[in-house]
């Protein structure tokens, strides 16, 4: 018999490709997760990974059981969610990671609702990057991630995430007053500009790189910021010209910069769980009332 609890081990060294980082993120030491995958090769009765220095990598076997690894684990979300929709009322606490943009459009405004809705429903924010709030959904640390589509990211195929849209957000080119090409402004005209915006990594960092290299040209991103309140300010400060969200904009001070709308990227919004808790009957309120407001949404 194989015990679910070693697979869930298997799928986060397969996840994180190395014993040391599978430990961190299960709250293990290194010596119980290699301990638990030397138990589970001894019950599948083949090797699962193979050490090249300090990581790990599947064996073909170990393919096979992280696929299955996979399909138990969402079950048992499944049967989580079942089992507490039977004995539970909605009362309990959700936590989410999301990134700033996003508390600030639909996670503040459902909270906000599901206080007058599910006033036993607690809901706990975490501030994270959309390549960092997936990880920490798929290691359990949060109940569900609102994160965006980026490239390198979990594709919409991924078995360990159920996803739900919610909204597509475009993206605007921010200039400081008195640019001579900000009334006629394109993408392909900045190509000589010194630009400003997020660090790499960052999946809004991808997101303009790779708009950029579509019209034939790579950024030259001198100044670096997460916060998109001090990328405008160093614009007005004429440090150089940004590509922004156009939500991040909203109600926010714009002194000495001019805001164009492009025909450029956009970044695609989405809720995520793991695969098979998207029925548990604290999280269906909450998703229910993410995609409301985020129905309201109209970026102009």
């Amino acid at each position: 018999m194989i015990d679910p609890r070693r697979l869930r081990t298997l799928r986060a060294v397969a996840d994180h490709g190395t014993v040391t980082a599978a430990a961190a993120a299960l709250h293990l030491t290194p010596s119980a997760v290699s301990q638990q995958l030397v138990a589970l090769e001894h019950e599948v009765g083949h090797r699962l990974f193979t050490r090249d220095g300090r990581g790990v990598h599947l064996t073909a076997v170990g393919k096979i059981m992280l696929g299955h690894a996979n399909e138990v684990l969402a079950q048992l979300e499944r049967a989580e969610a079942e089992v507490a929709a039977y004995t539970t009322g909605e009362a309990g606490e959700v936590t989410v990671a999301c990134f700033a943009t996003a508390i600030s459009a639909v996670l503040s405004p459902a909270i906000a609702v599901l206080r007058a809705t599910s006033p036993r429903l607690q809901v706990r924010v975490l501030d994270a990057e959309g390549d960092h709030s997936l990880a920490m959904l798929l290691d359990g640390r949060v109940d569900l991630a609102v994160t965006v589509e980026y490239r390198g990211g979990p594709d919409v195929a991924d078995q360990r995430l159920s996803r739900i849209p919610l909204y597509a957000e475009p993206f605007d080119l921010v200039l400081p007053e008195g640019h001579p090409g900000a009334e006629s402004a394109t993408l392909v005209s900045l190509a000589a500009d010194t630009w400003i915006g997020p660090y790499p990594g960052n999946p809004v960092h991808d997101v303009i790189t790779f708009a950029c290299q579509q019209v034939g040209f790579t950024p030259n991103v001198v100044h670096c910021s997460d916060d998109f309140r001090a990328v405008v300010a160093l614009v007005g400060a004429g440090a150089g010209v940004a590509l922004v969200p156009r939500l991040a904009l909203r109600d926010m001070a714009l002194p000495g910069v001019v805001v164009r709308h492009t025909q450029g990227p956009d970044r695609r919004v989405f809720a995520a769980t793991r695969r098979g808790s998207e029925a548990h009957p604290l999280l269906r309120p909450l998703l229910a009332t993410l995609r409301t407001v985020a129905t309201t949404l109209a970026p102009t």
